[in-house]
């Protein structure tokens, strides 16, 4: 599927770039969401119309992204959960997790398809984990996974 990136995604493109993806990416996610419109050439004029528009609005908005990474970046966030004498949680904690503690602790919202795990969260430590915000934005927080103490 041939379609005009609207937004700057990671790994894909810029704004205004002709690029192919699968089909089901295209139609479910970038079509759906309004990042991108069908390749045709009187979509690829309006684009071209629109751009200074678009990137004024992509700039605002990597702004604002990066004063919400300031406020997170190198924050610490802690976890106590049950675990096994090994260390290893009975389950692990997911980007829901993640997003649900630090939206209730901090007055700006986060996705979980924003937050990169560098690996599983299933045992007692310290995790480094990525926050996207942009594709040009990221913050890195830490998890801290403590045992629940016996009372």
């Amino acid at each position: 599927m041939e379609i005009i990136l609207l937004e700057n995604i990671s790994n894909l493109g810029n704004i205004g770039d002709k690029v192919v993806v699968k089909n089901g990416y295209g139609r479910n996610f970038l079509l759906k969401k309004n990042k991108a419109l069908r390749f045709s050439k009187e979509n690829f004029e309006f684009v071209n119309k629109k751009r200074n528009e678009l990137n004024k609005k992509n700039t605002e908005l990597k702004k604002q992204q990066s004063e919400t990474a300031k406020l997170i970046n190198n924050k610490s966030f802690v976890f106590n959960k049950e675990s096994k004498e090994n260390g290893e949680l009975y389950g692990s904690i997911k980007p829901k997790d993640i997003t649900n503690l630090i939206n209730n602790e901090n007055k700006f919202q986060i996705e979980p398809s924003q937050i990169i795990l560098k690996e599983e969260l299933n045992k007692i430590g310290i995790f480094k984990v990525d926050i996207r915000l942009h594709p040009e934005v990221t913050a890195n927080i830490s998890i801290q996974i403590d045992k629940i103490k016996a009372s």
